[in-house]
């Protein structure tokens, strides 16, 4: 077989999409400088669909069916199959950061503040830059009353993602009933 037609057999390979998803994929590096040169929220709004769609993917067959049926269940508003969706998630791959960031949100909605905080823990452990993870931590902290922490964590969000309209609203509003910043 000729060198060229061994090339043209492998191009598709070379040309691929890396084989390799969430928080830790090379592609991230790039997405997240374009999303702090992003010039608008149209355009930072594309680029993390790209980012939550690189992070919603494990590589794993088995652990991408467990976090599409905890995202089906979560989106049909049913909580307890969502949680034994992503408890499996994380029980396949504890290195998979959204696997926590998704049973975070369950945890959220079912008022487990406390396992929602240590989920968002580790998923900040394996993927600092998540901002929805920290936007999450802002929410806990409102409900549970802490405004100074709650500005803390909406103002690490806008850091890595200033194109959250709802989380620089928010962080407006505590400043002001604050009377400035949380330190």
């Amino acid at each position: 077989m000729s060198r060229l037609a061994i090339f043209l057999l492998l191009l598709p390979t070379v040309l691929a999409e890396p084989a390799l998803a969430r928080q830790d994929d090379p592609r991230l590096k790039d997405l997240f400088a374009d999303l702090q040169a992003s010039h608008s929220s149209i355009e930072a709004g594309l680029i993390e669909q790209r980012i939550e769609a690189i992070w919603v993917k494990d590589g794993n067959p088995r652990v991408d069916a467990w976090m599409q049926q905890g995202i089906d269940a979560l989106s049909l508003h049913n909580a307890e199959a969502a949680l034994a969706a992503f408890n499996k998630v994380v029980e396949l791959d504890s290195t998979f950061a959204e696997g926590y960031n998704k049973r975070a949100t369950v945890e959220f909605l079912m008022h487990d503040f406390d396992a929602s905080v240590a989920d968002i823990q580790r998923t900040l452990e394996l993927e600092p830059r998540h901002w929805g993870a920290l936007a999450g931590l802002g929410q806990i902290y409102l409900v549970l009353g802490d405004k100074k922490a709650a500005l803390r964590a909406f103002e690490a969000a806008l850091k890595i993602n200033p194109h959250l309209t709802n989380v620089s609203e928010s962080v407006e509003k505590l400043r002001q009933e604050l009377g400035g910043s949380p330190t």
